[in-house]
């Protein structure tokens, strides 16, 4: 017995990026005016037992900014996993005009293009055109709310069609003609010029060789072949229902060429190549109506919710909202590399951390920008200095109006500019200068420069990080003590005029014990890490008096500071992401291999690098019990005399060297003899003294 031929309705999805495009669409382009929206829809063939594929609009799918609303959108061609549909949108203005849409009367309007297009032979040539959609919706652009309802037109076949035999196609085939079948469908989806023309013949010769063809090749096709069948991608997952795209194609068949019997083929895939066994073929009877000749079938086609006649809402407040929209983009490009080369990346350490950055110039501005693309979301920058005419070229953070009347303070200006560039940042701006040794204050300035102290050790105990960024050297000295004293973490960047060097900062004196057993603390295992001043023999001074203005000014290649930046940045991330964090040992190029338990590959301690020889080289270098910043003499002094004893450093130039016995160092140097040797031999006439 016949059974009635029954379609498993097709399904919408629609893409947030779908309500975004139209928003912006509609806020900087169409206005009030609701006409109807050219646009396009894509499908593909089902390619999972247990789910059917959807009709799916995405931004794509609605036409540009740029171009006429009216226009159809022009979608790119050849993907096999996007076959286009042409579609229209209604988006009415109110939601009472989208409840007061006549639905009956614009389902007629769109069934009515189908079938003048069966009739005039359009949809042959275009197949895709037996396959449009309809969509109506309302954008509340106040609560970011859409109410949208889709429809796919199609034509009722009166009396309805019967199925005989529907089976998998590899039950309907022979083994020889299944595999001749799956072979030339492989070959159609896999040529950019058939892989999404979503409807066509099949043939099959009388030695079971298969050839599949477009569907104006029917008449050819009629006269040769042994078999014929009448292929479409089939989105349904159903193993006893075909999908909805054969309701229209079987008008097509029956009015264009009166056929009465029909061979019908299901496309189905797994993996993106065909599957016999999730493909359906099945023979439709059909009685073509006489009133078809001049009259249109009647029409169905508007989507069930949930099994009702109604309409879909959607809320995208949270997504919709520029800000989360902005942190969505921003972040998509880490979790790709979490999901492809780094599963260890801890995101959620980057955006929680706070970075603090002493210096808002050329490194300070690059430097922001560098950790806010890793996700670091906290940062304060300080700097006493404003925005002059020749800054904006190479300090990225800064344009021409803020130099104007006076300029900018930089640290403010940076911060605000962060914001336009990211609004979810937590920029500040401090405005400070910061008190350096070498620099001595009177009485009557003592008490702002102590509040200048304690402001600075305020905002390095609130922060995670600190990055030294200032242009002089005796700057540096203040923040490395304060951040020795608690153990933060410490980044130097320094340019010269064609070198640079950036380094991490080792533990401070008297945190590192606490972390090692005492067995390993007399091993040389555990020395600690140089700061930026251990290598020095006297204490900073003044650098800024009596200069030249190319030595007032940072003459530096342009393209230094943003690659000692990124490096910079890179040695933070790479110091969060180690087992040991800030006691980390350093390494060098040549001491770790392949694999490692370092997702992000070496820590080095300093990186030393020279664009006039574009070359770069890592070095380790250990603290020193005489420096005048990190040494356990220096941060214990701080410990017991507090901020007297910062004045003291300030004030006093030889305070710090006969602290910690740099001046009986150099005394001891300067006292040393060597006894030449006076006798000259005769060979050594020719020798040059240098």
């Amino acid at each position: 017995m016949d059974n009635l031929l029954q379609f498993s309705p097709m399904q919408s999805s629609v893409d947030e990026g779908f309500w975004h495009r139209l928003s912006s669409l509609k806020l900087n382009k169409l206005g009030i005016d609701d006409s109807p929206i050219n646009i396009f829809g894509f499908y593909a063939p089902c390619s999972h037992s247990q789910v059917s594929n959807y009709l799916t609009v995405l931004s794509e799918s609605l036409p540009s900014e740029l171009s006429e609303a009216s226009l159809i959108p022009e979608p790119s061609r050849g993907n096999r996993n996007r076959c286009s549909v042409p579609g229209i949108l209604y988006n009415t203005n109110t939601v009472e005009s989208f409840h007061a849409l006549d639905k009956h009367s614009l389902l007629n309007k769109e069934a009515a293009k189908i079938w003048d297009d069966i009739l005039t032979g359009k949809a042959v040539e275009d197949c895709s055109l037996l396959s449009r959609f309809l969509v109506i919706s309302f954008a509340d652009l106040k609560k970011w709310t859409f109410n949208y309802w889709f429809a796919f037109p199609a034509l009722v076949l009166k009396p309805p069609a019967t199925v005989v035999n529907l089976k998998p196609a590899s039950h309907w085939f022979s083994v020889a003609e299944a595999e001749s079948v799956s072979a030339a469908c492989n070959e159609w989806r896999s040529s950019k010029l058939t892989a999404d023309i979503p409807f066509f013949l099949v043939t099959i010769d009388s030695n079971s060789r298969a050839t599949v063809k477009l569907l104006k090749d029917w008449e050819a096709c009629r006269s040769n072949a042994h078999k014929i069948l009448f292929g479409f991608y089939d989105p349904c997952h159903l193993p006893n229902n075909p999908g909805w795209p054969l309701r229209n194609f079987l008008a097509l068949i029956s009015a264009r060429w009166n056929l009465n019997s029909v061979q019908f083929f299901c496309y189905r895939e797994n993996r993106g190549f065909a599957d016999m066994m999730k493909s359906l073929v099945g023979e439709a009877l059909i009685t073509v109506p006489q009133e078809w000749k001049d009259t249109m079938p009647n029409v169905v086609g508007w989507e069930l919710n949930k099994g009702r006649k109604v309409p879909r809402c959607i809320s995208l407040a949270q997504s919709m909202d520029p800000t989360r929209l902005a942190i969505s983009a921003a972040d998509l490009n880490l979790k790709l590399m979490r999901w492809r080369a780094l599963p260890s990346l801890n995101l959620s350490a980057l955006s929680s951390m706070k970075c603090l950055l002493l210096g808002a110039g050329t490194l300070g501005c690059q430097v922001a920008r560098m950790l806010m693309a890793w996700g670091i979301r906290k940062i304060t920058l300080v700097d006493n200095g404003r925005v002059a005419m020749s800054n904006p070229l190479r300090q990225s953070l800064y344009t021409l109006d803020d130099c104007l009347n006076g300029g900018e303070f930089k640290a403010t200006a940076a911060a605000e500019s962060l914001k336009r560039i990211f609004p979810a940042v937590e920029a500040d701006g401090i405005v400070m200068a910061i008190p350096m040794p070498g620099h001595p204050v009177n009485s009557k300035e003592q008490d702002n420069v102590l509040d200048d102290c304690r402001q600075l050790r305020d905002l390095i105990d609130a922060h995670d990080s600190v990055f030294l960024l200032t242009d002089t050297r005796e700057s540096r000295w203040l923040p490395t003590l304060l951040c020795a004293n608690t153990n933060k973490i410490t980044i130097t960047a320094a340019l010269g005029f064609d070198s640079f060097l950036v380094m991490r900062h080792g533990a401070g004196p008297l945190s590192h014990a606490h972390n090692f057993s005492a067995e390993t603390i007399n091993s040389s295992a555990v020395d600690r890490l140089g700061c930026y001043f251990c290598n020095d023999v006297v204490a900073p001074t003044d650098s800024t008096s009596n200069r030249t203005l190319d030595q007032q000014c940072t003459v530096t290649r342009p393209g230094l500071a943003p690659i000692a930046s990124s490096l910079a940045v890179e040695l933070l991330i790479g110091i969060v992401h180690h087992p040991q964090g800030i006691f980390a040992e350093g390494d060098i190029n040549s001491s770790v291999g392949g694999a490692t338990e370092k997702p992000l590959g070496i820590l080095p301690h300093q990186i030393r690098g020279s664009l006039s020889q574009f070359s770069q080289m890592t070095l380790l270098g250990y603290s020193s019990s005489s420096c005048t910043a990190c040494s356990h003499t220096v941060v214990s002094e701080y410990q017991n005399q507090g901020m007297e004893f910062i004045l003291q450093a300030i004030n006093h130039p030889t305070y710090l060297e006969d602290l910690t016995g740099l001046t009986e160092l150099m005394k001891s140097a300067t006292l040393l003899s060597l006894d030449w040797d006076k006798e000259i031999d005769e060979e050594d006439d020719g020798c040059v003294e240098i």
